[in-house]
């Protein structure tokens, strides 16, 4: 019996719009040039940062986000942020009495402003919190862990099956792949998505999946 549904943040919860927009105008870059260089070193297998990589050689990346906020243009998330399907999706699942945890590999202050959107989740913890990042192992252990959670019952929920799936499944946890965003339709049909527990088009679906 799922006991706890765990959600990825960038593409499960929030989409990634502000996020690159923001980095384009930061750099003085065509918003369009930077989401289609995202594109193209995630369809290569490369971390999405390479696309910033490309357009500034050399950019030190920890020192740009800290430039960002220093000039008050550092990472912003409000309710615009937010899939359509999130809220309905996390209150069905508390009303069946399963935890609901939020984690993925953003930073400490992106914690911090989802947590000021007053989601009605138990507890949402980040990579920059915990001090590890997927696809480390560690990183589900440490939500585990926080969460005083077993795998055995946890079901985690993500669009990125090399980031999410594969070391959720290896972590121990259930998986449901997310087909949402462009890693979560660009990579539906491989071999680590097709591993998953379960194979989801909308949030909506998880209430279903945890009632039986």
């Amino acid at each position: 019996m799922i006991r706890a549904v765990i959600f990825d943040v960038g593409e499960t919860i929030t989409r990634d719009d502000r996020f690159w927009a923001a980095w384009a105008d930061w750099l003085d870059i065509p918003r369009h040039t930077v989401s289609a260089l995202v594109g193209a070193v995630v369809a290569q297998g490369h971390d999405n940062a390479e696309a910033l990589r490309m357009l500034r050689p050399g950019i030190d990346i920890p020192a740009e986000y800290a430039a960002r906020e220093a000039a008050g243009r550092g990472e912003r998330l409000d309710e615009s942020d937010l899939y359509e399907d999130v809220r309905p999706a996390l209150a069905a699942l508390r009303a069946l009495g399963a935890r609901v945890i939020i984690a993925g590999n953003q930073t400490a202050l992106a914690g911090d402003l989802l947590r000021g959107l007053d989601l009605p989740a138990d507890l949402i913890v980040t990579s920059g919190d915990l001090g590890v990042a997927k696809p480390e192992t560690e990183f589900f252990a440490r939500v585990l862990a926080a969460a005083d959670l077993d795998t055995a019952v946890s079901l985690y929920v993500g669009d990125h099956p090399a980031n999410d799936i594969a070391p959720a499944r290896a972590a121990g946890l259930l998986t449901a792949h997310l087909r949402r965003g462009p890693w979560g339709h660009l990579w539906a049909d491989t071999p680590e998505a097709a591993q998953a527990d379960y194979r989801i088009g909308s949030l909506g679906e998880l209430a279903g999946i945890v009632s039986g």
